[in-house]
């Protein structure tokens, strides 16, 4: 999620970059004021809160504000971001977001600020209040409230320097120039999001094979708990000798070893654009794990893909695959097939499901041969990878 705060003296030009903002990146944008006029005029019962302090005078409180501001959130799940405008206006309110967005495992992810000095803002007022013919828009008002700015706002930008996520843009210039510095940043924000692929399929439907070839082209980590399980035991860790001995006796594997495993890889990879998990999720239990961890490291699932093929298809490929060195387990006998591709349905099928109600699901016809299936996958990845810009 791209979520950005945008700040600026009155006249730095922040309505005409919001706009900018909001038609690019399909953020949903968020003014205090805007939502806060919402609720008083549904009558809800924060605005109703709201009005009666307004009424009598006062200001709406932080306490209010920041539950309308929850609420706003809340209602829009499916926003790509958001993009607040007003709020943080004080080094309070900066902690108070910094804790909602804490509260809804998210973060800002940069603070923008239009720098224009104090000379260059009362000029632009002054000529849109001749324009707009704003009785606000005269000198004496207008520097009132640019030194309530300095006094109040200012301050909050230390608060974001200290965090690492500040930037300041030139807002003297030309507003395409402004509109292109601020898109620069965005785009580099975004550039260290990672691209996270899960990759479903039934067994034979080449998901492995599919995996291995995205990872190497789009630079993508490859992500399978076989073989890592394999390679514990080859290297007899002290997870390898736990994983060996249930092999023996016939036992699974648990999440919890899977899980040290998965969250060693994730911290390990440093540097890399995404990962691709081919195996992981298999269970509902382990889709919430996937999402927590993920969640852990600054991270989420961009995008799932189920390569479909039919059932006799399946069965033909898994048996031809008994036949050669890459004999799987279960490939072994026809009954075995069966009883994998029946566990794959009653187990898998419903994460699949529940993948396609949070992210919706990229359905791929894997019956041809491996070179047009890669070329359809790889479309949609690309178009994916497209879309998180």
């Amino acid at each position: 999620m791209l979520n950005i705060a945008l700040f600026g003296p009155p006249g730095a030009g922040k309505g005409t970059q919001s706009e900018f903002l909001i038609k690019k990146y399909k953020l949903y944008y968020i003014s205090t004021g805007d939502i806060l006029r919402k609720e008083i005029t549904q009558k809800t019962e924060l605005g109703l809160q709201a009005k009666s302090i307004i009424e009598a005078g006062g200001l709406a409180p932080d306490e209010i504000i920041v539950q309308i501001i929850e609420k706003t959130i809340k209602e829009n799940p499916d926003s790509k971001g958001f993009l607040f405008d007003g709020f943080p206006r004080t080094y309070i309110q900066a902690y108070i977001l910094e804790g909602l967005m804490i509260k809804l495992n998210t973060s800002l992810s940069c603070l923008i600020s239009l720098e224009v000095d104090e000379e260059e803002s009362v000029k632009r007022l002054l000529i849109r209040g001749e324009t707009s013919g704003r009785k606000d828009d005269n000198e004496i008002v207008i520097r009132n409230r640019l030194k309530e700015y300095d006094d109040k706002t200012r301050p909050v930008l230390q608060f974001y320097k200290e965090r690492g996520i500040y930037i300041s843009v030139n807002g003297k210039q030309k507003i395409e120039k402004v509109s292109q510095d601020i898109d620069a940043i965005v785009q580099n924000e975004l550039s260290k999001r990672l691209f996270n692929i899960v990759l479903f399929g039934y067994p034979g439907s080449g998901r492995g094979s599919q995996g291995k070839a995205l990872a190497k082209k789009y630079d993508l980590e490859f992500v399978a708990t076989g073989p890592m399980l394999d390679q514990e035991i080859k290297e007899q860790t002290a997870i390898g000798k736990q994983i060996k001995s249930l092999y023996e006796s016939g036992q699974l594997v648990p999440d919890q070893l899977v899980v040290q495993l998965i969250e060693k890889k994730l911290e390990k990879s440093k540097g890399v654009k995404g990962f691709i998990f081919k195996g992981f999720p298999r269970t509902l239990v382990q889709s919430y794990i996937l999402d927590g961890l993920l969640k852990k490291h600054g991270s989420s699932i961009s995008m799932v893909i189920d390569i479909e093929v039919p059932t006799l298809e399946l069965i033909r490929r898994l048996d031809a695959r008994s036949k050669t060195d890459s004999c799987m387990p279960y490939d072994t006998s026809t009954a075995k097939i069966v009883k994998r591709l029946q566990e794959h349905e009653t187990k898998t099928v419903p994460v699949i499901e529940k993948y396609n109600q949070l992210h919706g699901i990229t359905k791929i016809d894997g019956h041809s041969h491996f070179d047009e299936v890669f070329k359809l996958v790889s479309k949609e990845v690309e178009n994916g990878m497209k879309s998180m810009r």
